[in-house]
C-alpha cells in the first residue's frame, strides 16, 4: 500500500535529478578564431611628485641660508625651486634646488639677503608639462624665518639714525697759515736770511660711512702753495734763486677709519703727492677716543717726503645742540722747513640743518719765539 508520504518523497527525488542534469549541461562552444576573455587589472594610481622638507625657523643674519629638501618621484619633475623674499624687498626671487652632498637637494639664499627682521620662502615644483605646483608653503602664504638682529646691525642702525641716514659727505676747505718771518740757510756771505713763512691750502673731500667695522672711508685732494725756509739743496731745474723758497704740494689722501670699540676708533691714511722737487709718498694715522660723532679726543700724525711732518691733538666738545668747539695743538715743520713750529688753533663747527654744515677755525703759530703769525680757515660740507 502506497501512502501519501511515499509519493511526496518520490516527487522530491525527481526534482533533484532534473536540477543536477541542467547544471551538468556543457557551455556552448566559443566562435572559431576568437581569443579567450582576459580579465583587466585595476588601473594603477598616478605617481604624484612631492617635497619632504623640515622648515627653517630662524637663522643668523648676514650668513648664507641653505634650505634642504627631498623630492619624491623626481623623474616626474623638470626642476624644483626655492622662491624667497626679504622684508626690504617684497619681490620673490628664485633659486633652483640641486643635488647636494649633505642632503638630497639644496638651495642657498645669499648672505646679503639674510637680513633682520625676517625673510620668507616657499618651495615649488615645475612639472614636465611646465605647470608650477606648490611643494611647501606658497607665494600667497610663504613660510617666515626669523632673522635676529646682531649687535653690529644694532650699532649701525643707531649711528645711522643719529646721522639722519646721511652716509655720504662732500666737503671743501680753505686755510691761510702764517708763521711770520723765519730764518733760512743761505748761500750768501751771511749764511742765513729772513724768509716770509706762509702758505695757502685748498682741499676737497668725499666721505662714505658704512658704520660697521669700517666706520668711514674717505678721499681728500688738495693743493698747497707758499713760501718756507727750506734747507739748502740742489737747485730745482728751471728755478731761479728768488724762487728757491717757494713751496708747493698737490696731494691725494685716502683714509679708512676702523672701529675697535664703541669708544675707540683708529684711522689709517696713505698720501701721494707731487712737490716742487718731484713725486713723494706719505702716511698718516689717528687714534679717536670717545664718541666718533660727538665729543672725542683725537691724537694723530701725518708725514710726507720732502714736505714735512705734523703731530696734532684735538679735543671736540659738543657745547650745545648743533655746535661743537675744538681746541687744536699741532707741532709741524710743514711746509719743507728745517725747524718745527707750534700751532695753537680753535675751531667752531655748526650744524646748519638739512645736511649742511660749516666750520670756522683760527689761531696763531710760530717757529721762532720772536716771530709768528695768524691762521684762518673754514670748511663747508653737505651730507646726504
Amino acid at each position: 500500500m502506497v501512502t501519501r508520504s511515499t509519493w511526496a518523497q518520490a516527487l522530491s527525488l525527481a526534482c533533484v535529478t532534473v536540477s543536477l542534469g541542467a547544471a551538468a549541461e556543457p557551455l556552448p562552444p566559443a566562435p572559431a578564431g576568437a581569443a579567450p576573455p582576459v580579465e583587466k587589472p585595476a588601473p594603477a594610481p598616478t605617481e604624484q611628485p612631492k617635497i619632504h622638507h623640515a622648515p627653517v625657523v630662524s637663522t643668523q643674519a648676514h650668513q648664507p641660508l641653505t634650505v634642504r629638501a627631498d623630492i619624491e618621484h623626481p623623474h616626474r619633475v623638470k626642476r624644483a625651486l626655492l622662491v624667497y623674499r626679504t622684508a626690504k624687498n617684497p619681490v620673490f626671487r628664485e633659486v633652483e634646488l640641486l643635488r647636494a652632498s649633505d642632503a638630497p637637494y639644496a638651495a642657498e639664499i645669499p648672505e646679503e639677503d639674510v637680513e633682520w627682521p625676517t625673510l620668507s620662502y616657499a618651495l615649488e615644483l615645475e612639472l614636465l608639462s611646465g605647470q608650477r605646483v606648490a611643494g611647501f608653503a606658497s607665494r600667497a602664504m610663504p613660510h617666515a624665518v626669523q632673522v635676529p638682529e646682531d649687535l653690529m646691525d644694532i650699532r649701525e642702525r643707531a649711528l645711522g639714525e643719529r646721522l639722519g641716514g646721511r652716509r655720504s659727505v662732500f666737503s671743501a676747505t680753505g686755510e691761510y697759515v702764517s708763521f711770520g718771518k723765519s730764518e733760512a740757510a743761505s748761500l750768501g756771505p751771511t749764511g742765513t736770511e729772513s724768509v716770509r713763512d706762509q702758505y695757502f691750502r685748498f682741499e676737497g673731500g668725499y666721505t662714505y660711512r658704512p658704520l660697521r667695522v669700517v666706520t668711514e672711508f674717505s678721499i681728500r685732494i688738495g693743493v698747497v702753495r707758499g713760501q718756507a725756509p727750506v734747507p739748502v739743496r740742489d737747485p730745482v731745474p728751471g728755478q731761479s734763486e728768488s724762487e728757491r723758497f717757494d713751496v708747493g704740494l698737490n696731494y691725494g689722501a685716502p683714509t679708512v677709519r676702523f672701529r675697535l670699540h664703541d669708544q675707540i676708533h683708529v684711522e689709517a691714511e696713505l698720501l701721494s703727492s707731487v712737490t716742487e722737487v718731484g713725486f713723494s709718498w706719505g702716511t698718516g694715522g689717528a687714534l679717536l677716543l670717545g664718541d666718533p660723532y660727538g665729543s672725542k679726543l683725537t691724537l694723530g700724525f701725518e708725514a710726507i717726503q720732502t714736505f714735512g711732518s705734523r703731530f696734532f691733538t684735538r679735543m671736540d666738545v659738543v657745547a650745545v645742540d648743533r655746535v661743537t668747539v675744538a681746541p687744536i695743538v699741532e707741532i709741524t715743520n710743514m711746509p719743507s722747513a728745517e725747524k718745527y713750529g707750534v700751532r695753537l688753533l680753535g675751531e667752531v663747527a655748526l650744524d646748519l640743518g638739512g645736511g649742511f654744515g660749516a666750520a670756522l677755525r683760527g689761531g696763531y703759530q710760530a717757529r721762532l719765539a720772536t716771530s709768528g703769525g695768524p691762521s684762518a680757515g673754514g670748511t663747508l660740507s653737505y651730507a646726504f
